[in-house]
């Protein structure tokens, strides 16, 4: 069977993480025994490897500076099996960076700015379709034009469009989005774009019904984190726990959750399969420190799954 081929049209960015007890108060320094160091990084390029690693034929659609994280970033693509034809190099833009403050319970904070990213265009997009995907990945990292286009394109050509809805912002054109296959906010995505806060049932179902009137989407999968996902289609719907694991850190727990939902969607067209899937590599993600680092395998996640005596 030959590999899904994905297009992730995103955000590659150095991420700077910094490991503290805490995060500082207003107005207060704290010195930390934590640690600190860059990383690739940026909810494009963390899609683009899981999808690589859940064994998709990766393909990365972005912008970076004409710097030394810019060729760092292009080098690490290609070292973990993305094609980089697409990844552009901006004379203009630094690359982008993310910020990340990770706390001793492995909650992070981060803050992005977008750099190269903000400089993607209808010439990227041109080439980038041209490599006939299976499937279409995108989240919010890039300008929000470029966003629409792409998924402009893919309603026209009949390929799926995966949306990893963050980072929100209350004004985000969701309504403009066009056609969806699957729409997938985490927990605070989904209060910032309903008003809702689903920390039950009966708010996941409301919350989606909320989503549904902005976002022409088949499936709608709310991350919630520790508590697993919420998959609906607007009239049937389902909760899939997450698996117990020690929590480490968890950046790119949900970009890795996303791309081996898509991975396993486009290989068995089954979206709760798909889920059941992405749950183990999410749980796989947070167990580990780091973005990228944390990514696990398909062999991983298969052999997660095994050990847990997962239905799948």
């Amino acid at each position: 069977m030959a590999k899904p081929r994905i297009l992730v049209v995103g955000s590659a960015n150095v991420d700077f993480i910094m490991r503290a007890e805490r995060v500082p108060s207003a107005g207060e320094t704290l010195t930390s025994n934590g640690s600190y160091g860059f990383m690739p990084g940026g909810k494009g390029m963390n899609t683009a490897l899981a999808a690589s690693r859940m064994g998709g034929d990766t393909l990365m659609c972005a912008r970076v500076g004409a710097d030394s994280f810019g060729n760092r970033l292009i080098g690490f693509a290609k070292e973990n099996g993305i094609d980089t034809r697409l990844m552009t190099i901006d004379k203009k833009r630094p690359t982008g960076l993310a910020a990340i403050t990770v706390e001793a319970d492995g909650t992070n904070r981060i803050t992005v700015y977008k750099g190269a990213n903000e400089a993607l265009g209808d010439d990227d997009l041109e080439e980038a379709f041209m490599c006939y995907p299976d499937a279409v990945m995108l989240q919010f990292e890039t300008n929000d034009y470029i966003v629409k286009k792409t998924i402009e394109i893919a309603n026209e050509k009949g390929i799926p469009v995966i949306v990893d809805a963050g980072p929100a912002r209350a004004d985000y054109p969701l309504f403009d989005l066009g056609r969806l296959k699957v729409f997938s906010p985490n927990e605070n995505e989904t209060f910032t774009y309903t008003g809702i806060r689903p920390d039950s049932h009966n708010e996941y179902v409301h919350a989606v019904m909320k989503l549904a009137e902005t976002v022409e989407s088949d499936y709608y999968v709310l991350k919630l984190g520790g508590r697993g996902c919420y998959i609906s289609d607007g009239k049937f719907s389902e909760i899939l726990p997450a698996y117990n694991v020690e929590v480490v850190d968890t950046t790119a727990a949900g970009d890795a959750f996303t791309a081996a939902m898509t991975v396993e969607y486009i290989r068995t067209g089954d979206i709760i399969k798909a889920c059941r899937y992405a749950n183990a590599v999410g749980a796989l993600t947070v167990s580990k420190r780091g973005s990228s680092a944390s990514i696990p395998s398909d062999a991983e996640a298969r052999r997660f799954m095994e050990t847990h005596k997962i239905i799948f």
